[in-house]
């Protein structure tokens, strides 16, 4: 299709289509449509008095019409909010309407009967308008035509030249651009407002002025300022408004519509002369809601010179245009105080956010539609979880904006729940459908011993999966079953009585086989019949709870475990009740870090009592759960101690985040932490501290090496310590209110060395404590040491060294296993070369990682490449120590290649475990236990495979 100039396309219409063709485009925009099609146009045709006889006069029925345009519309895909543009359809259509009025009729303008008989003449057109609307597929063609043959006989016909602009009325103007917020105050469309009794009052002094009557409502955004521009059109509605407002109209203009199309010079100023125009001259007061007033600056033009602001500033200022505008105060600042005459032309009332108890009124006064529209019931409780938790939780957002985004989230939650099946059953049809195509793969391929081994595991796998896919089936329908039941029975009660006798006779025996019999429920008298259903309701609620244990697959209510678990999924912060596994992983916190912690049992007890107050809720909820500064040499165990932490209470290395603090020895590399202020680069990419906590506030903070950073950079933290948050370099205030910090620092360790020296007479507690102090004093300031726990971390004994030998052994031993199918041992003469080196090193255990590395991880490493080039496997590996080198011994060769069956399909390790009285112990204790008894490691059952087809 050739391009067809817009501007001259639009000159073509006759005023009235030039009308229905803007509106048709405020259609699109306000259905989020990324372009304008023919359904756009005509259902906006149909709605002009002037046009919609034309259709009628076609034989087509107006009222079949409108329903089916009006599903066209809301079945078209929505775009990305852009401005839309004319379809390929539309440029056809209007392209065959004007080939038809010039030259079937010899006219100058296009008419909405020469659109028709387009969308009937035209073959593509005629299928698009059939798919669209089948009410047009009954146009009279020659009915049309004879009407219009008329109008060109007698010469009605538009004649003025083609660059005159016809304007719409003024009431075109308000209905294309403006929506009636009164009208929707009457029809209920809008829900009551609470809790802004005194901003509505301010605004409402404002606009009894008689000059510079404009109130602009300011406040961060989603405290509610649309709120009480609605609170309004309801007081308006009501007549609860003095004299002067009582017959007033509040109408919200919408500046993208006013902008969307307006690409012809003017036409922008046109349209917004108009409004102002219509508001004027209206037979009833009308007020304007401007929101996002900032938007006036710039809009249809220069800031400054012809733009929307500028046009309104006369009319504000002479008070013949009352407007409430809305935006944020920094939104506010950046463009609107910054032109003193628009400033002077509106009043400020300022919106806080509401208090808790305020925004929860607020929520109670909107639940219902949530309930209605979500169909499921909402507890009162959940309201006050909502507003609580996130305020604590989401700092980020307002209330009551935030809070309300929680409650309707958790009722479609729950409302999805109880449609689709629940998200465990789907994550496992998804593994197995995984495990089935990777078997599949394999199955094609060699069959070598790692394929058979894996083939196992898929197997054993899907079985695994498909018995728990058969529990969730059978767990899901007794609790649907459940819940229907409880929810029948909590409306009866909630029904009248004449509703509760209605229902009787269809009750029945309940669907399902539910075990409440309504009809004796009701069969009593009517004074018994209330606590009869209540004592049912009752047993119903306790039989789904003991069914459904600590999760439910169906929540039946918006209750407050249902916010606080999306609260959690939102922020990774557990803020529900305490599952009964998380409590046990809290209570044995101190007995589980000192498996992985060798040495250091004093600090890992205080660190464990820290945070079992912190996950039991009673720490203070406006600092970090605990701030730990961890003192003593190198090697002993400090930063191994967060990242078992993180590991074991929060899940993963994932919630981890570590910063050298030792590249901060200038006080200017603040910027660094917090993000550069504005007007320096690198502002808006934030700072290494800040983002990383913004974008994971619960987890754990380690600041490594905190001594060696500037004392300018130390004194940043005071207000994380104290309060919790941290303003950024954007001026935003980061949470640290779910972070728990951990420092380390190298200070005092000659005297913690010393101390240790003579172990008899090492000083505990408060003693240790204030010779620590004095030491850590030429580094910190009394003021940071005094918001930190102070962990001294002891110099490693034999004993301790010795153990953390089996730990890491006991890694290697695992890895050696998983890959070669050997056991790795560890002789006495080996074990005590390790730990002599390491405790005559000034570095402590990390000596031990060192050795592991440079002399012990290489002979393994050649011993087993050279099994592989071989063909041969090893059942049993013994490093030794001798004449100053360490080797590696195999003890057992094999003279083929073995197939090792998958350790999950045998019992010897459970056995010899027990055996060795290793049962219940951890991964890394039985480990560490072999290597310490010099165990064999366990030999798992070797099944001799015939690998001639490999």
């Amino acid at each position: 299709m050739p391009d067809i100039n817009l501007n001259r396309l639009v000159r073509t219409l006759e005023p009235a289509l030039q009308v229905s063709l803007e509106a048709a485009v405020s259609l699109a925009v306000r259905n989020a449509h990324s372009t304008v099609e023919i359904a756009h146009w005509m259902r906006t045709l149909v709605d002009i008095e002037t046009i919609s006889p034309i259709f009628a006069h076609a034989g087509v029925n107006l009222g079949n019409l409108r329903g089916e345009l009006d599903l066209a519309v809301d079945d078209l895909v929505r775009g990305d909010g852009s401005i839309p543009t004319l379809s390929q359809n539309m440029l056809l259509l209007a392209r065959e309407a004007w080939l038809i009025a010039s030259l079937q009729f010899g006219r100058d303008r296009i008419k909405s009967g020469d659109l028709l008989i387009a969308l009937s003449s035209e073959q593509s057109l005629r299928l698009a308008a059939r798919g669209i609307a089948p009410s047009l597929r009954d146009i009279n063609v020659k009915a049309i035509e004879a009407e219009l043959q008329a109008d060109t006989d007698t010469g009605a016909i538009e004649t003025e030249p083609h660059s005159a602009r016809a304007s719409p009325g003024d009431d075109e103007f308000l209905r294309l651009y403006t929506q009636d917020m009164t009208a929707d105050a009457r029809a209920g469309r809008i829900d009551p407002v609470i809790g802004r009794d005194r901003e509505l009052r301010q605004v409402i002094d404002v606009l009894m002025r008689r000059r510079q009557n404009n109130p602009i409502l300011v406040g961060e955004a989603g405290v509610g300022k649309t709120a009480i521009a609605e609170a309004l059109a309801l007081a308006i509605a009501a007549g609860d408004v003095p004299q002067m407002l009582k017959d007033v109209r509040l109408l919200s203009l919408d500046l993208s519509l006013l902008q969307a199309g307006a690409g012809v010079k003017g036409e922008f100023e046109r349209r917004l002369h108009g409004v102002a125009g219509a508001v004027k001259k209206a037979a009833e007061p009308i007020i304007l809601f401007i929101d996002e007033a900032h938007k006036l600056i710039g809009a249809g033009g220069q800031q400054g010179q012809d733009d929307a602001a500028n046009i309104l500033k006369p009319s504000l200022a002479r008070g013949e245009l009352r407007t409430v505008a809305a935006t944020t105060w920094s939104e506010y600042k950046r463009f609107i105080e910054k032109d003193a005459a628009l400033t002077r032309r509106f009043q400020t009332v300022k919106v806080e956010e509401p208090d808790e108890e305020t925004a929860i009124q607020m929520l109670r006064g909107v639940a219902s539609a949530f309930t209605a529209h979500h169909g499921v019931r909402i507890r009162d409780e959940a309201l006050a979880a909502a507003v609580r938790l996130s305020a604590r939780y989401i700092p980020a957002r307002q209330l009551p904006d935030k809070a309300i985004s929680l409650i309707d989230t958790a009722a479609a939650s729950v409302a999805l729940a109880r449609q689709a099946p629940p998200e465990a059953f789907k994550m496992l049809r998804n593994e197995d459908d995984l495990l089935g195509t990777e078997a599949e793969w394999l199955a094609n391929e060699p069959a070598t011993m790692k394929n058979r081994a894996r083939l196992l595991e898929i197997e054993a796998r899907r079985a695994q999966v498909a018995a728990e896919i058969e529990v969730i089936e059978t767990r899901y329908g007794e609790e649907m079953r459940l819940v229907r039941e409880a929810d029948r029975l909590e409306a009866l009660l909630s029904s009248d009585q004449d509703d509760a006798s209605n229902k009787e006779g269809s009750a029945g025996a309940s669907e399902d086989g539910d075990d409440v019999d309504i009809v004796a429920i009701f069969s009593t008298q009517p004074a018994d019949r209330n606590e009869n259903a209540r004592t049912a309701l009752l047993a119903a609620e306790r039989s789904l709870s003991e069914f459904a244990g600590e999760k439910p697959l169906v929540p039946r209510v918006v209750d407050r475990d249902v916010v606080a678990s999306l609260v959690a999924r939102w922020t990774g912060i557990p803020v529900g009740k305490l599952l009964s596994d998380q409590v046990e992983t809290v209570k044995t916190l101190d007995a589980r870090l000192k498996e992985r912690i060798i040495g250091q049992d004093a600090a890992i007890a205080r660190i464990a009592a820290s945070m079992q107050t912190a996950r039991a809720g009673l720490s203070d909820p406006s600092r970090p759960p605990a701030v730990f500064l961890l003192v003593g040499t190198s090697g002993t165990g400090k930063t191994e101690t967060a990242l078992s932490l993180t590991d074991l209470l929060y899940g993963g290395g994932q919630y981890l985040t570590t910063i050298n603090m030792s590249e901060f020895k200038e006080e200017h590399k603040i910027s660094m932490l917090l993000g550069s202020p504005p007007g320096y680069v690198g502002f808006g990419e934030g700072g290494v501290l800040t983002e990383a906590v913004r974008r994971r506030p619960y987890g754990v903070l380690l600041l490594d090496e905190i001594d060696k950073a500037h004392p300018g950079v130390q004194e940043i933290f005071y207000q994380v310590f104290d309060k919790g948050t941290l303003r950024d370099g954007e001026g935003r205030d980061i949470d640290f209110k779910n972070t728990t910090i951990l420092m380390t620092a190298n200070s005092g360790a000659e005297l913690l060395s010393g101390l240790a020296a003579d172990p008899d007479a090492m000083p505990e507690g408060e003693t240790l404590e204030r010779l620590l102090m004095r030491e850590l004093q030429k580094h910190f300031k009394p003021a940071f040491l005094g918001r930190t726990t102070i962990l001294p971390f002891m110099p490693l004994d034999k004993g301790a060294l010795s153990g953390i030998v089996d730990i890491q052994l006991g890694r290697i031993a695992d890895r050696v296993r998983i890959s070669y199918g050997t056991e790795l041992a560890l002789s006495p003469q080996a074990r005590h070369a390790l730990v002599s080196r390491a405790e005559a090193s000034e570095i402590g255990a990390r000596a031990i990682e060192s050795m592991i590395a440079r002399d012990l991880l290489p002979i393994l490493s050649k011993l087993f490449l050279d099994a592989l080039a071989t063909g041969q496997t090893y059942s049993n590996v013994e490093i030794g120590f001798d004449a100053n080198h360490f080797s590696a011994i195999p003890a057992q060769l094999a003279d083929k290649e073995e197939f090792v069956e998958p350790e999950s399909r045998t019992s010897d390790n459970a056995a010899t475990d027990d055996a060795n009285g290793l049962t219940g112990c951890s991964g890394d204790q039985k480990g560490k236990e072999r290597m310490r008894r010099n165990l064999p490691n366990t030999k798992r059952k070797i099944v001799h495979a015939d690998l001639s087809s490999d």
